[in-house]
């Protein structure tokens, strides 16, 4: 079928839509909802059999859905209405939630139910949940809807029934937390209903702003730190700092001051950032709880060491749980002294596994952007020395010359992330996961982290040329088709972490083990003799001096419109290929335009 996505934005859900729809042979169009009379000349290009509108924030127009099935997927359990599903159930203490796939109407979440699937809740941030469970909930949904739309099914249920309600958009005042009161599960509950939009209002060292990145502290910790009353803010770890409840306290990692006029401070712009950075006078004469790289798992930190508990320390697992996979140099920085570490241990394999959520994503584009307004650096300047330490992290896992190394995504990878793990000698991914191995759409930046040496020895220099071009989201069952990735892991991200173990230590015990590191001892020493790391290096960095000190400023406003959330005032040709897309693409809805007519 002919498929038009309709959506705000290309998100998580609706890159997930997109792969899995395309692998099941559907010809797939993306739109953005720019305005409905561009929504309207999309539908008359493509002329889609169905559009499904994965993440919307306005109604579809009535000249649409009245002539054609357009299927909205809701976050929420049938019933339930409303453009907060989500943020209610958190903070109502949900104990299971799901998708409703129902069809446009006059009225908003109203229309008839296609589909629905639900899941059961676990204390996470609201972008995870989202990022996990309800983007499963809605690929089952939308593929059950599709396959009674695909059978001829056009009048579905008359309206919904189920035990959801109508609920208003969440109110920022209803998201205020009374820290003399509250418990931590209620804070957390409020801190996680509004990450990562749009933050709770509150105040850090007396000035305003929305809090997110929030996560419980031990009561160890707690016992640790200064006395106080609940709210006060007491201690730091990392760049988060301990604000006390009634029964403990939890860890708050980012901030954006609520600033009136963007312009209004040069020196603060508004921008979600790490609070050690936006208050780094307050923040760094508290007293520090930091912990060891090898700590207990119920510790919050960015960073974390241990080894497998067989007794033969066969493998190590190195875990590095970014904010949203953005990796920034002083995290870079981190993140090499922990490969370090790890290597001055007696393990046979090195497990990388990146965060829950996300593997990694690059560097970190809210801090770059942040350079501009502190003035002792460009943006251009805070580029570069990002990159340069995103390549050092390569470079570290590429130096493991005396055991395997394997990364392991449980989350989603994008731009110099993808890179990042391909440096490893092995890849697994978590089914599920999306891959993102290109870096254009960001103002058609080149590119590092050694990409131009990883990339085609997996896949090819075709593919590998191809795939940089392509800027599209790619499946792990694709991936692991085109060499790019070498196993799949069944489960979520936690309960996969058990297959992981088994492997490594299979990896680690392999008979042909010693054979495997002569072989990449020999095959690392070849390459160098061909052509050394430092040359790939020079070369992609010759580009990306270009892209960052250049007269084009694509990335910087590319990175601008980015981190500011800004309106998109058009749909990008590699996803509207109605519009004229990629060659491939254009091809492919040539050939079935033909053989439909």
């Amino acid at each position: 079928m002919r498929i038009l996505l309709l959506t705000h934005s290309f998100n998580s859900l609706t890159q997930r839509l997109f792969v899995e729809l395309r692998q099941r042979g559907h010809l797939v169009s993306v739109e953005f909802d720019i305005a409905d009379s561009v929504t309207e000349e999309a539908v008359a290009l493509f002329a889609p059999d169905l559009v499904i509108a994965p993440f919307l924030k306005r109604a579809i127009p009535e000249r649409i859905w009245s002539r054609l099935v357009c299927l909205v997927v809701h976050p929420g359990i049938v019933g339930d209405r409303g453009p907060s599903a989500l943020d209610w159930a958190i903070v109502r203490d949900e104990r299971s939630w799901g998708v409703t796939v129902l069809q446009a109407n006059g009225e908003m979440d109203a229309g008839p139910v296609w589909a629905s699937a639900t899941f059961p809740m676990r204390a996470a941030r609201k972008s995870s949940l989202y990022r996990n469970e309800v983007t499963v909930a809605a690929v089952q949904a939308v593929l059950e809807a599709l396959a009674a739309f695909e059978a001829g099914w056009r009048s579905a249920n008359d309206a919904q029934s189920g035990p959801g309600t109508w609920n208003p958009a969440m109110r920022q005042a209803e998201r205020g937390i009374d820290w003399a009161r509250e418990s931590t599960a209620a804070v957390l509950a409020k801190l996680h209903a509004a990450d990562s939009f749009p933050g709770v209002p509150d105040a850090l060292f007396g000035q305003p702003c929305r809090l997110f990145d929030a996560h419980a502290a031990t009561p160890q910790t707690v016992a640790r730190a200064p006395r106080g009353q609940p709210g006060d803010i007491v201690a730091r770890r990392e760049h988060a700092v301990l604000r006390l409840t009634v029964d403990a306290g939890v860890w708050i990692g980012h901030a954006k001051l609520a600033v009136r006029d963007e312009w209004e401070n040069t020196s603060l712009p508004s921008l979600k950032l790490p609070v050690a950075q936006v208050f780094h006078e307050a923040w760094a004469q508290l007293p520090d709880l930091s912990l060891p790289l090898e700590h207990d798992a119920g510790e919050w930190s960015e960073f974390r060491y241990w080894e497998d508990d067989s007794g033969a320390g066969l493998v190590g697992y190195l875990a590095f749980d970014c904010y949203n996979g953005a990796m920034s140099t002083a995290q870079c920085q981190r993140l090499c002294a922990a490969l370090r570490y790890a290597r001055g241990r007696q393990t046979r394999v090195l497990v990388l596994l990146g965060g829950e959520d996300f593997f990694s994503n690059g560097i970190h584009l809210h801090q770059i952007e942040a350079a501009e307004h502190r003035g002792a650096e460009s943006a251009a300047d805070a580029s570069w020395r990002n990159i340069q330490a995103m390549d050092d992290v390569a470079l570290e896992i590429l130096a493991f010359s005396d055991r395997m190394t394997v990364s392991a995504l449980r989350g989603n990878a994008g731009a110099g992330g993808v890179f990042l793990a391909l440096a490893a000698d092995q890849v697994w991914a978590r089914e599920g996961v999306l891959v993102n191995p290109h870096y254009k759409n960001m103002g058609n930046l080149y590119g590092s982290e050694y990409w131009t040496y990883l990339l085609p020895q997996r896949v090819g220099a075709q593919r590998a040329s191809d795939l940089m071009d392509g800027r599209l989201p790619m499946s792990v069952r694709r991936a692991i088709e085109i060499g790019l990735i070498d196993a799949s892991l069944d489960g979520d991200a936690r309960s996969c972490l058990a297959e992981i173990g088994r492997r490594a230590v299979a990896l680690a015990r392999a008979p042909d083990y010693a054979a495997h590191i002569d072989n990449k001892r020999r095959k690392r020493a070849a390459d160098e003799a061909a052509k050394p790391l430092a040359q790939y290096r020079e070369e992609e960095l010759v580009h990306m001096h270009r892209n960052f000190y250049g007269f084009d400023p694509s990335y910087h406003v590319a990175r601008y419109h980015f981190v500011y959330k800004l309106p998109h005032a058009h749909t990008p040709r590699h996803l509207a290929m109605h519009r004229g897309g990629s060659l491939p693409a254009a091809q492919e809805l040539q050939a079935l335009a033909g053989k439909r007519s």
